[in-house]
């Protein structure tokens, strides 16, 4: 598989090799990666919601799947629908503006958020989402 020149994947091959392991854990600070898992009602609005929240600089990098088939309770009733999943790559202290924001772009009541955590990663991608993510308003990045 060949990674294009642009992507974080060959921005940070060159950076790990060097490295030991080019693996680090996160050390709890502010700018520490998480990931956002979303969805979207459909392939339109979902490539909007992530084209807004990458260029906001709220997330480094979002991914829209493809459909899948959710089932839930809503209102005390089985429902059924096809949706969009959504994934975004972004900083913890990120998080209440990127919610903020999701939830202006989306049209459900409560849209998905939920934040997983990441223990580790590649020493470069994690710096290249740090760098790629705005600072909220009155704090510094370490």
């Amino acid at each position: 598989m060949s990674v294009p020149e642009h992507s974080p994947a060959a921005a940070g091959a060159s950076a790990e090799a060097g490295s030991s392991g080019g693996l680090r854990r996160q050390d709890g600070a502010p700018a520490d990666a998480v990931v956002v898992l979303s969805t979207a009602p459909d392939v339109l609005l979902a490539k909007r919601i992530a084209h807004v929240l990458v260029e906001e600089s709220l997330a480094a990098c979002a991914q829209v799947g493809g459909v899948m088939t959710s089932m839930y309770l809503w209102q005390g009733h089985l429902e059924g629908s096809e949706e969009i999943p959504l994934s975004f790559k972004t900083t913890a202290a990120a998080l209440p503006a990127l919610h903020r924001r999701l939830c202006e772009l989306h049209p459900y009541e409560i849209p998905e958020f939920l934040v997983l955590g990441v223990p580790a990663g590649s020493a470069a991608y994690l710096d290249w989402v740090a760098g790629n993510v705005a600072a909220p308003a009155g704090s510094s990045r370490s």
